[in-house]
């Protein structure tokens, strides 16, 4: 048997293993195992991020479940006309109201509505609810009851067990084993002022290393820590709390502040949720009024084809073909007009169901039936801008931002004094060897040993560094705040001007296009006349035609544009939801804190009031903002002046019922007792006589937001917005 030399073998194993670096390369390869069935590879997640699905069941709401196909040009016709007035439509857009919508995106003008709904799709994290000011008040970081919860006292106990083992002695090695057992408990509270009392209970268990007799011993001490200078006074704690930093304020009133903000943020939600709503309402008035108008120009463009074909087929001197090519021409143009006004109509409903909380479409079609106002308002300019720059929600809650700075400034200045606090106590205890409890027991035998103690306790800062910062910085954030407001104000002061001015524009091109109007009206019946006589042409009739048309557009909407610059100037002045008989008001709470409400009362009826003296904070709040103030003199109504008057002008479309009334002026009724009303004062085109501001007609729509509920969370229902008519 020959054997193979050595350096053979050698090459051989060597072209092995550069055939194998061939095959699988210089990358990490998988291991072996003998044995695997692959049904583990299922659980492999080879990505480590992807879209899922969350596991979330929210029950949609039934207007989106019942949603039919909405209106088209090709499905015009609905099953239903649902004539609606404004005061309707605007009580069942806040009753539908959890998240308040708002029509951002949307644009309404003569030519059209534009864009859809779009604010809680793309920053639904921004938009207000009537959740939010229970939001702010149970906020467990800055609300209210977090603040308050620093005063409540505080339990803590405990217990531990220590065994040592230790040589006493490294000649003689002796081993004193020991055993000792601890326990405590304790209560700690701050008061309003400040101060801290406490009181806590220690008990020892003893056992000595080399001895069998046990050693037991308790006691209790009860002490306070009163702040004299830095942390001291009722002010100070309802800024600052009583654990408060440099530069941290989260004291009751602060919290109060932030509440009361955001009710404000909650008024001005639902003013502009109801000035959408008037929007959308007079915009779709707008939009039936101008399909009529494209409407009845397309049927007369259609009747003077109609003519013009007849004279064409009987070859007479007016039926050229010039004649009839402009009046195909002439009808499809205002076919067209009509085409596109009947899709404005149907985009202008569905904007007014989205800001009612209604279906996209249910088969019927909205009809408001309520007029415009056609009178000319008096504004006295002086009492417009007094009670805008009360109203205002806007400056309100500035204004609150403004005593939020004053209050931290307060607290601020108290971090520049010294930390000296008067600390006192006392301690009783007992001992024995016969246990804790029982005769002869450590506490049997409490009172043996006590001990008591006052003294003061001083720590400052050298230099103030930060506290001085604090100030200063406090101090421009307050000189910041009064200057927005002071800002605000004037801001407020151009828009109320440019209100002004819209007014007298809008009522002024009112009166201008019913005039044209009113001549377009003579032009077409003196152009047809002319026309039938063969002294004129077609082309002259067929623009007076257009003429009439864009001008009956052009009135209608004037007057709507009318109506919003005086929703807008309600708006401003912060009196929209007085003007819409609104209120808004808490809702109700669970009977277990009317209870204890009532017992609390009780209690301080029935004490003594504590004179702090110096320590009481100052005024936070003026009392409760009156939500209907019928006593400021800034608006009134005139009656139309004669000669100018949309009668005869067509309040209906063809073949459909849409009563009217040429209602000039209104007569609105306080919501005070439903039967005292306020008529309209007639005066000349010199002087106004001033009457208050008139709200609209209806009873009084209560809103109700979501309070925090705290007395009875488990038990208590979801608190929702009421409405109370």
């Amino acid at each position: 048997m020959m054997c193979r030399p050595k350096s053979l073998t050698k090459i051989s194993v060597s072209v092995l293993i550069v055939s194998l670096c061939f095959q699988f390369g210089c990358r990490p390869q998988q291991p072996i195992y003998l044995g695997e069935t692959g049904r583990w590879h299922q659980q492999y997640l080879d990505k480590a991020t992807r879209i899922e699905i969350p596991n979330v069941e929210v029950p949609s709401l039934p207007e989106v479940c019942h949603t039919t196909a909405p209106l088209t040009l090709q499905n015009p016709d609905p099953s239903a006309y649902w004539e609606l007035t404004l005061e309707e439509a605007v009580q069942m857009a806040l009753k539908n109201t959890k998240v308040i919508r708002s029509l951002t995106g949307v644009s309404f003008s003569q030519g059209g509505v534009a864009g859809v709904p779009s604010a809680l799709l793309q920053s639904a994290g921004n938009v207000r609810s009537v959740y939010d000011p229970a939001l702010i008040e149970t906020d467990p970081r800055y609300g209210q009851e977090a603040a308050l919860a620093a005063y409540d006292a505080q339990f803590n106990a405990g217990a531990r067990w220590d065994r040592s083992n230790s040589d006493s002695n490294a000649l003689r090695h002796t081993n004193n084993a020991k055993n000792a057992g601890t326990f405590h408990a304790g209560i700690r509270k701050y008061t309003a002022p400040g101060t801290q009392f406490y009181i806590n209970n220690s008990s020892t268990i003893y056992t000595p290393g080399r001895t069998s007799d046990n050693g037991y011993s308790t006691a209790i001490e009860g002490g306070f820590a009163h702040p004299l200078l830095r942390g001291g006074g009722i002010a100070f704690n309802q800024i600052a709390g009583p654990s408060g930093q440099v530069g941290v304020y989260g004291g009751v009133a602060i919290a109060r502040i932030n509440t009361d903000m955001s009710l404000t943020d909650f008024e001005m939600a639902t003013q502009i949720l109801v000035a959408d709503v008037e929007r959308a309402y007079w915009n779709l008035y707008y939009a039936f009024h101008r399909l009529q108008s494209v409407r009845s120009g397309m049927e007369s463009a259609y009747q003077t084809w109609h003519q013009t074909k007849s004279h064409y087929d009987t070859q007479t001197s007016r039926g050229t073909a010039q004649n009839l090519s402009q009046a195909e021409q002439n009808y499809f143009e205002f076919r067209r007009q009509t085409e596109l006004a009947q899709n404005n109509l149907f985009r202008a409903e569905r904007m007014i169901r989205y800001a009612m909380g209604l279906p996209a479409a249910d088969g019927r079609l909205i009809r408001p039936i309520d007029e415009p106002i056609t009178a000319p308002i008096g504004l006295d300019w002086h009492s417009v801008l007094c009670e805008a720059l009360f109203r205002s929600p806007t400056l309100r809650k500035q204004k609150w931002v403004v005593k939020q700075r004053e209050l931290e400034l307060t607290a601020s200045r108290n971090f520049m004094r010294p930390r000296l606090d008067l600390e006192g106590g006392y301690r009783v205890s007992g001992a024995s060897d016969h246990g804790l409890m029982g005769s002869n027991s450590a506490y049997s035998s409490l009172g043996d040993g006590h001990n008591g103690w006052l003294g003061i306790t001083l720590s400052a800062p050298l230099g103030f560094r930060q506290e001085i910062a604090a100030v200063r910085n406090a101090e421009l954030q307050l000189s910041k705040a009064r200057a927005v407001l002071q800002d605000q104000e004037l801001e407020l002061t151009h828009q109320l001007g440019d209100s002004f001015a819209e007014i007298s524009l809008a009522y002024q091109l009112m009166q201008t296009t019913l005039a044209t109007y009113q001549a377009a009206n003579e032009e077409v019946r003196a152009t047809r006349a002319a026309y039938d006589v063969g002294t004129t042409t077609l082309d002259l009739l067929l623009q007076a035609q257009r003429r009439q048309s864009e001008s009956e557009t052009n009135y209608f909407s004037s007057v709507i544009d009318y109506n919003l610059a005086i929703m807008t100037l309600h708006f401003r002045k912060g009196s929209l939801l007085e003007y819409n008989n609104i209120c808004l008001a808490e809702g109700e709470w669970p009977g277990k804190a009317y209870f204890d409400a009532k017992r609390r009362a009780r209690e301080r009826d029935a004490g003594h009031r504590l004179n702090y003296g110096l320590t009481l904070p100052g005024i936070v709040s003026r009392g409760a903002y009156q939500q209907h103030q019928h006593g400021y003199n800034s608006m009134t109504y005139e009656t139309v002046p004669s000669g100018l008057s949309p009668s005869g002008l067509p309040r209906s479309l063809p073949g459909e019922s849409l009563p009217r009334e040429n209602q000039h002026y209104i007569t609105p009724q306080l919501p005070s007792n439903g039967n005292e009303t306020i008529r309209v004062i007639e005066t000349d085109s010199t002087s106004v006589v001033p009457a208050p501001v008139l709200p609209r007609s209806g009873g009084n729509t209560a809103v109700s937001f979501t309070t925090p509920e705290l007395a009875t969370p488990a038990i208590a229902p979801a608190r929702n917005m009421r409405y109370v008519q």
